[in-house]
């Protein structure tokens, strides 16, 4: 029985990476293409875009308006690959979903160590996609909604631009409570789990410990994280949700259910 869960579980760990893998490359071009609508919104292009359809009617049609053609492929293809995103995601969830159930059939140290190798393959995707999209806009007259900007928000990206902008306590904090210490707290819980009978993982078991004490902290990091990125005064802002908040509230629901496990796991051994 343990090998032929082995040898189902592997091929499911490969499709969580495959999953992820594409959706990270669909969300990007989906990134892309968003990125190049709200360029071609901006006052300079909505204003040329007026003259351009104004010489289209004016030539009743011979001039075509190629601004617009452009426009309506981007959005096309814009709404195609945020199609895919989702997609993947949820092949991504159903395939988790799988490896738990593989979990329920194991012993408490087997399950265990698959929620903590879950949880560490959702923490990965997690930090490396983008998690919020921002776009400051406004009503300008004759013009429309003009684009003043927009920035697609990730993780480790929004570290390394706090730290290029000077803003270095929030790039530290991000860093330190939503990448180092969320990925030591894991590799630790698999560490322990995989060596609990040899004696120096015992000496894991304090440091085990003291980082479950920070099980939510996470949380309240990227809660804190998502205000701080979509707080603009004096604009309009509109902020969308994208899939690294997704993968990343399924590390932190599943680490904290390998977190208990694995207290019990030491508490037996």
């Amino acid at each position: 029985m343990r090998v032929l869960r082995l040898i189902i579980l592997l091929p499911l760990f490969g499709l969580l990476g495959y999953w992820g893998s594409l959706a990270y490359t669909h969300a990007k071009a989906y990134e892309s293409a968003t990125a190049k609508i709200a360029q071609a919104s901006d006052a300079a292009a909505l204003a040329q875009g007026k003259l351009d359809q104004l010489t289209s009617v004016i030539s009743f049609g011979w001039i075509k308006d190629k601004r617009r053609e452009e426009l309506e492929q981007l959005r096309t293809q814009q709404h195609q690959q945020e199609q895919l995103t989702q997609h993947y995601l949820y092949y991504f969830l159903a395939t988790l979903l799988a490896t738990m159930l593989v979990a329920l059939g194991c012993t408490l140290t087997g399950a265990t160590l698959i929620l903590a190798i879950d949880s560490l393959i959702s923490l990965i995707f997690g930090l490396i996609n983008p998690i919020l999209m921002v776009t400051i806009h406004k009503e300008i007259e004759h013009l429309g909604d003009v684009i003043l900007s927009f920035e697609s928000k990730g993780i480790m990206g929004s570290v390394l631009k706090l730290f290029e902008s000077g803003e270095h306590v929030v790039g530290v904090t991000i860093l330190l409570f939503s990448v180092i210490i969320p990925l030591l707290k894991i590799i630790t819980l698999i560490f322990t789990l995989i060596f609990k009978r040899f004696p120096f993982a015992h000496h894991l078991v304090n440091f085990f410990k003291h980082l479950g004490k920070w099980s939510m902290l996470d949380v309240f990091v990227v809660a804190i994280f998502l205000v701080y990125l979509t707080s603009n005064q004096g604009e309009v802002s509109r902020a969308q949700i994208q899939i690294g908040l997704y993968f990343f509230l399924t590390y932190v629901l599943l680490s904290m259910i390998t977190t208990l496990l694995t207290g019990r796991v030491i508490q037996s051994s």
